[in-house]
């Protein structure tokens, strides 16, 4: 058995990869990290890797981080500048017994040593979309209320469990700023005695619940996948709410070691895609229902033309 599945839609040709790479018998890991490369190389994707969004100073910072279920291992950077492809460091610290997590100037330095590929993400498209943002604020720069980090969690025929994270966070975000999406527990975890979940959304909030360990202890108490993210999302959100008067994004994914997958979100318009042995490369839409339990259906062709065709209009300043 083997399956992985991943946040909105922009995730579905790495799916596509990764779904072709473990039908021959490749490792969760390897598998994962194409998929994520897949989604961070795409210049139109606006979140995350190369043509990501900057912050407040038009510097492109990333964040990545990845887990593998068997042993625990963790690797993660954050606000890194200049490389390509940020999910293989993750991956590569996770090989590391210390030093697990690095960030800033001492994760470019690892990267640099490690000849990872180095790259000026910030593209002219980015730019623009900067440009036209600097415009519509008068006073103060504001963080864009988007915050779309690519998550994954794959499983292979050997049973093992990963899962990982790739972002460009908050447009115009203060310089240094760092998300749930590389802090283990939060933005992703995986155990293969149980599965893995992985999150997206305001990554302040998403913290405050350590959501995705939260979700694979639910699936271990015997949840099914769509039952633990569905109690984790809306036990934060209330709980957010009662003591803060209100809950940023929250959306989150989760495949058990059988296969099976969940998801839920707190918004309207969120998408994920998946593959398993049974289930071809499908991008399905999700409805949150007023108490708070998620449906979701499949994209219509349609709707999936017009996605790409959004993302690549000619951005108008």
């Amino acid at each position: 058995m083997h399956g992985i599945i991943a946040t909105w839609r922009m995730a579905k040709e790495g799916i596509e990869l990764a779904e072709g790479l473990l039908k021959d018998g490749e490792t969760s890991g390897k598998a994962i990290e194409a998929a994520i490369r897949a989604v961070e190389d795409f210049p139109y994707y606006k979140s995350v890797g190369y043509g990501g969004l900057p912050n407040e100073e038009q510097v492109v910072e990333l964040d990545a981080g990845y887990m593998d279920g068997d042993t625990m291992s963790v690797g993660a950077i954050g606000a890194i500048k200049d490389f390509a492809n940020p999910i293989s460091i993750a991956k590569k610290l996770s090989e590391e017994k210390v030093n697990n997590v690095l960030v800033g100037a001492g994760a470019e330095k690892y990267a640099h040593e490690f000849k990872f590929e180095e790259k000026e993400m910030l593209t002219d498209r980015a730019k623009a979309f900067y440009r036209k943002k600097k415009k519509e604020l008068s006073q103060e720069l504001k963080p864009y209320d988007g915050h779309d980090t690519v998550g994954m969690v794959c499983l292979d025929n050997s049973g093992t469990v990963t899962a990982a994270t790739s972002t460009s966070g908050l447009f115009m975000k203060r310089s240094g700023r760092v998300g749930d999406s590389p802090i283990v527990g939060s933005g992703f975890y995986a155990d293969s005695e149980v599965g893995g979940a992985t999150a997206t959304g305001l990554g302040e909030d998403l913290m405050k619940g350590c959501i995705s360990y939260e979700i694979v202890r639910l699936m271990k108490e015997g949840l099914t996948p769509q039952e633990a993210c569905e109690k984790a999302v809306n036990d934060l959100d209330k709980k957010l709410k009662e003591k803060r008067g209100a809950a940023g994004d929250l959306s989150v994914v989760a495949m058990n070691n059988k296969g099976e997958f969940g998801c839920a979100t707190n918004i309207a318009g969120f998408s994920f895609s998946v593959a398993t042995e049974e289930l071809e490369p499908t991008v399905y839409l999700v409805t949150r229902q007023e108490d708070g339990h998620c449906t979701f259906e499949v994209a219509s062709q349609e709707w999936l033309e017009e996605y790409m065709r959004v993302r690549m209009a000619p951005v108008e300043e």
